[in-house]
């Protein structure tokens, strides 16, 4: 694991946070806490390099990620890698953390990656609009599509006339 770069009371902070969620699991991955719900990341704590700003970063429903960085740039960012799925960056250097705020946005991640039968057993949680249905249907081919002229039946095909080949001439010779 990487050296940490967060205060060990704001880390273990976190880590009681997330692990209070039904099935969350920590596992280290890239050097750095993360934490999981059926193996897929909904928080992970980063910034620790030399150097590096801790952080703690996170999934959020549509629209929050701008209203957060835009509303309070001091606090919250665009993570690299993952911001361009709509993930938000929360600094954790800060003088002080407004851990009611981060709390709701540590659950907010849980309901947009966890099962809905999980995000129903979070007090008061209803599942997150955004959130991807699970299908039970078969996978749609992906084969490419087929031209009306491979469609037709071999005596349908129009006929091309057929090249035949050159006499060669002896060039003079017997």
């Amino acid at each position: 694991m990487n050296p940490l770069t967060v205060q060990p009371d704001r880390l273990q902070r976190l880590r009681s946070l997330c692990l209070g969620l039904p099935q969350a699991t920590e596992k280290v991955a890239w050097g750095d806490p993360t934490w999981r719900v059926r193996d897929k990341i909904f928080a992970m704590q980063k910034g620790n390099y030399e150097g590096g700003r801790p952080s703690l970063w996170l999934k959020a429903p549509d629209g929050a990620q701008a209203a957060l960085v835009e509303g309070q740039p001091e606090q919250f960012f665009v993570p690299p890698y993952v911001g361009h799925k709509g993930w938000v960056g929360a600094y954790l250097d800060g003088r002080s953390i407004d851990w009611p705020l981060i709390e709701s946005l540590i659950e907010e991640s849980y309901r947009l990656i966890a099962p809905r039968a999980l995000v129903a057993e979070v007090s008061g949680a209803k599942p997150v609009d955004n959130a991807k249905p699970v299908s039970r249907a078969r996978p749609v081919s992906r084969a490419k599509p087929v031209s009306s002229a491979a469609r037709k039946k071999p005596s349908e095909k129009k006929s091309r006339p057929s090249k035949k080949p050159k006499a060669r001439s002896s060039g003079g010779r017997s």
